[in-house]
């Protein structure tokens, strides 16, 4: 479901990464995989 619903997606206004259900260190791995496109 994180994939297809993309709300690890959303960032602080600061820059930071915010909460995320599945746990930021996840939220961190999608987004760079997600990078590497």
């Amino acid at each position: 479901i994180p994939i297809i619903i993309p709300c690890h997606r959303v960032i602080g206004t600061n820059g930071t990464m915010t909460g995320y259900a599945s746990g930021i260190w996840r939220k961190e791995f999608l987004l760079k995989l997600e990078s590497r496109k």
